[in-house]
């Protein structure tokens, strides 16, 4: 594929207050409105676009080179993209690279999801950065015929993601049990056949690498829907419970979340949460979340962890936080951003309860955070003790 722009723009991007950006469209074609994020990763477009943390968001890619290395099967993290469009500055070359089984634009396309190349992102970035996450509306056209009216009263009617529950849109519509573990040279991914603990994992939009994270730890995973009670999760008798990652509004989710988490908690199980799981446990503990200006997105993040005074570069990707303000009495903060300050995970005081909010499975670091998962075996072994 050229890596120009035609001069006829065949896209466009259209922020609530009224600011347009042109490029050259790929993928899908159609309309989209979203919330507009920003990505400093400079690998994982493929996992990212198939988190579902980013449903109800187009992602700008900070990094150029989007597209160069093509998609593969082996890199999604759910069955197709969830992330509602993408924004990149050059438009992607042909794939160069052993493992990619086809292009990026084709792979799009297929799966309904819009792209815009050739847009200023530093610019775009800047404006996220000062006036936070923007609604807009992302146009492809090949004919390059846009109502720019209609385009922006369509971002400005986007409703937002504070309020909104989008975890009942990407989790599973039935339990399932999952065995495969961690990639690894040459054999690539291979099954857990000799699990030492029993794990329900809720789904409130789990990414595939953290489910072969803990089978790799030595779990035995079953997953079960984010709707799931307490009763349905202590039926499987397990050892610990896994509170995944997802998209929107935590206190939204938290309505049918929390009761359940307050539930198992009572029960004196190892607990582990990481990022929407670790807003859904501190909510449940008693704490408040907030939305933050233009969150958190990307694999370079420094956060330092308080016990050991490490700091751990980190993968993140949220729009809301935890208010550390509103921990209670027995919750510590136990690690913190480097960037802002803000909360990046907690634990209950002398109980093997915990969370993150950045994600320790996608091996920005690379192993830097491997750890958290270790500890949850290891709470495990002593809870059975």
């Amino acid at each position: 594929m050229n890596t120009t722009a035609p001069s006829a723009p065949t896209a466009c991007l259209a922020l609530a207050d009224g600011t347009l950006f042109y490029g050259a469209g790929f993928g899908a074609t159609g309309q989209v409105v979203a919330e507009l994020c920003f990505n400093t990763a400079m690998t994982g477009y493929q996992e990212i676009m198939t988190d579902p943390s980013y449903a109800g968001q187009v992602v700008t890619f900070t990094f150029p080179h989007i597209g160069n290395t093509g998609v593969n099967p082996e890199d999604d993290e759910t069955g197709d993209p969830v992330a509602s469009g993408m924004v990149v500055k050059w438009m992607p070359t042909d794939p160069s690279n052993w493992r990619a089984t086809e292009g990026l634009s084709t792979w799009l396309a297929a799966r309904g999801r819009i792209a815009i190349g050739g847009v200023d992102t530093r610019r775009l970035t800047r404006a996220i950065r000062q006036a936070g996450a923007p609604h807009v509306a992302l146009a492809h056209d090949p004919d390059g015929i846009f109502d720019t009216d209609a385009l922006v009263a369509a971002a400005r009617g986007f409703a937002g993601l504070e309020g909104m529950d989008l975890a009942k849109e990407v989790t599973c519509a039935q339990s399932y049990r999952w065995n495969e573990m961690r990639w690894a040279w040459p054999e690539g991914y291979s099954p857990q056949t000799d699990p030492k603990y029993k794990v329900v994992a809720i789904d409130y939009g789990a990414k595939r690498n953290i489910l072969r994270c803990l089978a790799s730890a030595g779990c035995d995973v079953t997953v079960l829907p984010a709707t799931a009670t307490a009763d349905e999760v202590m039926a499987h008798e397990p050892d610990g419970v896994f509170l995944s990652n997802g998209p929107g509004d935590p206190a939204a989710t938290g309505a049918y979340a929390v009761p359940m988490i307050k539930d198992v908690l009572a029960h004196d199980l190892p607990v582990f949460g990481i990022c929407l799981g670790h807003q859904m446990l501190a909510l449940a503990l008693g704490a408040k979340t907030i939305k933050m200006n233009h969150g958190h997105h990307g694999a370079n993040h420094p956060v330092k962890d308080l016990e050991t005074g490490k700091v751990e570069i980190t993968s993140m990707n949220h729009g809301f936080a935890v208010d550390a303000q509103t921990l209670p009495d027995g919750v510590e903060e136990t690690h913190t951003s480097l960037f802002d300050g803000s909360n990046c995970g907690i634990r209950v005081t002398g109980k093997p309860v915990y969370s993150v909010q950045y994600h320790p499975e996608a091996s920005p670091g690379p192993q830097d955070s491997y750890y958290l998962f270790e500890r949850f075996a290891a709470a495990m072994d002593a809870q059975r003790a």
